[in-house]
């Protein structure tokens, strides 16, 4: 199993280190943006459909704007049709940011100069864009209506009977249909837009693969729909698409547990987690939480569940409900692109006064400088990789020294078969113990022994640690670390975490030596005291900017 996750996080590796798709912050770097500025009308709108297509959004939409708010001949048509462009592609970066508004404004004003002008290929895109605004909102009759519009409009537009503009109107149309339980009419949809990108080797062809997934899911067909969803997963691989593989692997986690195979179902959650904490792609990870704790509570495992369900609701509540963040991305966005165009202004004034440079030279070094800095990243992300591979090779050499310590435990068997304990009073004195052991005055006390323990009890050593280790597999002192280091991680997201050091917490739960906590909390944990504090207040200093 160890062996197969490796090979899969390999085989999606390139998608990792890609970054995520329209996520990124807009440049407010008024050099690069002057750079940008120096180039012709031409080079800046293929510069910016160059970032555009690389799913670089945050420099394409510096691009976008400076062809917005540059002057323009209402008679120069090639520099009005990109103007068009640059309002339906900057609409479909917002759209991906979750400013609908803005992207419905931008999608309107390409529509108006679309007519105006007579650029007709353009109108059945900005349909198929306005239409997926509605869909976003389930408006599903309002959204079709505007992708028929659009694939009757674009069969006017092009030459071919099909091509490339058709896809995703088709494939539009296919998820509305699924939506509202056509199979027939979806089926369609889905086949006819999975012929055509395959006939011309379509850059997306994951997300039909995808849809087609979907579509067998939905129809109880999992064989079908586990199929398609491994084609998508290798067209995210081959497309660097590191959001849509995080997903794709999390539906196969969803089919999996669908069908009652929740081991699958969690190896494929487990990776899909993986990359999507390397990504900070949180919205995925908050399913990813829910879905675990499902398949959890499936298999019976009650504690992991909940553990699993309380990651869910602190991430849900802390950062996905929707209505706060939409609030926050559009008051977020709303400055970076008022201080984006203002920038965008004075530079075009200065591109006024001042006389034009070497273009290609400026663009050569910073196009070297990228590379260099690419390479770079790419080396320390290797290293880094790698420093966390033998990381991990150094865990599982201690659970491997662990597990030969509780084998070696298991000769102690028939000592214990010779004792005088009868199995009821092995589980009167178990739920004694547990009693106990919720007391937190009573573990927390540094001088808490399994003496104390068996006085409380009203027994003796030896029959604590015969039900300890019968029980639970574990000696009193490992017992022991893991009530006080639950009691530790406690304090630690009390709201006042900021008072709190590693010695006093460690003090308030039992241990006089600093060194004998914090090796006790990495065992339990699997990371340091100090990480784990660092990483509690960050999230309260987020939660009190927020």
């Amino acid at each position: 199993m160890l062996r197969k996750k490796i090979f899969i996080l390999i085989l999606i590796f390139p998608v990792v280190i890609s970054g995520q798709n329209y996520t990124t912050k807009p440049l407010l770097n008024k050099s690069i943006i002057s750079n940008f500025l120096r180039l012709e009308s031409k080079q800046l709108h293929d510069t910016a459909n160059y970032y555009y297509s690389n799913n670089i959004t945050d420099t394409a939409l510096v691009c976008f704007n400076l062809i917005l708010n540059s002057p323009t001949k209402a008679k120069d048509l090639k520099q009005q049709e990109r103007i068009v462009d640059a309002y339906n592609k900057s609409a479909i970066i917002y759209f991906y940011m979750s400013d609908y508004k803005r992207s419905y404004d931008y999608l309107i004003k390409a529509l108006n100069l679309s007519e105006k002008y007579n650029f007709d290929s353009y109108i059945p895109l900005i349909y198929n864009n306005m239409g997926n605004i509605y869909a976003r909102f389930n408006r599903n009759d309002i959204a079709k209506s505007y992708f028929l519009n659009a694939l009757n409009l674009s069969h006017d537009s092009v030459e071919s009977p099909y091509s490339t503009k058709h896809i995703g109107i088709l494939n539009n149309l296919g998820h509305i249909e699924l939506e509202n339980g056509n199979f027939d009419s979806a089926f369609y949809f889905f086949d006819k837009s999975l012929h055509i990108g395959k006939q011309h080797n379509y850059e997306h062809l994951d997300i039909i693969m995808n849809s087609f997934a979907s579509f067998y899911l939905k129809t109880h067909h999992h064989d079908s729909a586990f199929y398609y969803y491994r084609l998508s997963l290798e067209e995210s691989k081959k497309n660097n698409k590191v959001v849509n593989a995080t997903e794709v692997l999390c539906d196969l986690g969803k089919l999996f547990f669908e069908i009652n195979k929740p081991d699958s179902a969690l190896y494929y959650i487990d990776l899909s987690n993986t990359i999507a904490k390397e990504n900070n792609l949180l919205r995925i990870m908050a399913e990813n939480f829910l879905i675990s704790s499902s398949i959890e509570e499936a298999k019976g495992n009650t504690k992991k569940a909940f553990e699993y369900y309380k990651k869910y609701v602190n991430l849900k509540d802390s950062v996905l409900n929707t209505e706060i963040l939409d609030n926050i991305n559009q008051l977020q966005r709303l400055y970076e692109v008022s201080k984006s165009n203002q920038q965008i202004e004075e530079l075009i004034i200065e591109k006024q006064i001042q006389e034009n440079k070497n273009y290609y030279k400026t663009i050569f070094w910073y196009i070297t400088l990228a590379v260099l800095v690419f390479v770079c990243i790419v080396l320390v992300i290797i290293f880094l990789q790698k420093r966390k591979l033998n990381k991990a090779y150094k865990v599982l050499f201690d659970k491997n020294i662990e597990i030969r310590t509780l084998l070696n435990s298991e000769k102690n068997h028939e000592k214990y078969k010779k004792s005088s304990l009868t199995e009821k009073l092995q589980n009167e004195l178990l739920n004694k113990i547990l009693i106990e052991m919720q007391n937190v005055s009573t573990i927390c006390d540094t001088e808490f022994t399994l003496k104390k323990l068996a006085d409380l009890t009203g027994t003796n050593q030896a029959y604590i640690s015969q039900i300890i280790n019968s029980a639970f597999k574990k000696s009193f002192n490992s017992f022991l670390n893991g009530y006080r280091i639950n009691e530790a991680q406690r304090l630690f997201a009390e709201p006042e975490t900021k008072g709190y050091t590693i010695e006093s917490v460690a003090n308030r739960v039992g241990y006089k030596s600093r060194a004998t906590f914090i090796n006790a909390f990495k065992e339990i944990t699997g990371v340091t005291p100090k990480f784990y504090l660092k990483s509690m207040k960050e999230d309260k200093s987020e939660s009190d900017i927020n």
